[in-house]
């Protein structure tokens, strides 16, 4: 039985899966500890555990990251309307899944 890919929970990097245990939900020990931190600084605040907080900053990076995301998906589409040769349309393809990739992380 083949198991979807995870993401971290902190990072949204994809998880290499493990064939025993349980699955991870972090990618790596400082995303882990990231989490936990984040999980120890909502104590007391009324905000829900599970909420993602950005600053201004990392807010502005993942709408920079979707706008470079959404530009690409707008190049495919172009070329397909304009009938592209099937290597333009796989680069631009491979693009548009490279940075809809990098797009889902949140940090």
């Amino acid at each position: 039985m083949s198991r979807r890919p995870l993401s971290c929970l902190w990072c949204g990097r994809e998880i290499a899966e493990s064939e025993a245990g349980r699955r991870r939900r972090y990618c790596r020990q400082s995303c882990r500890q990231r989490a936990y931190e984040h999980r120890r600084g909502l104590e007391g605040t009324g905000i829900p555990e599970d909420s993602v907080v950005l600053t201004a900053q990392e807010a502005a990076a993942v709408a920079d990251r979707w706008f470079a995301a959404r530009c690409a998906a707008e190049d495919v589409a172009t070329a397909v309307a304009e009938g592209a040769e099937p290597a333009e349309l796989a680069a631009l393809t491979a693009t548009l899944v490279a940075l809809t990739k990098d797009a889902e992380r949140l940090r």
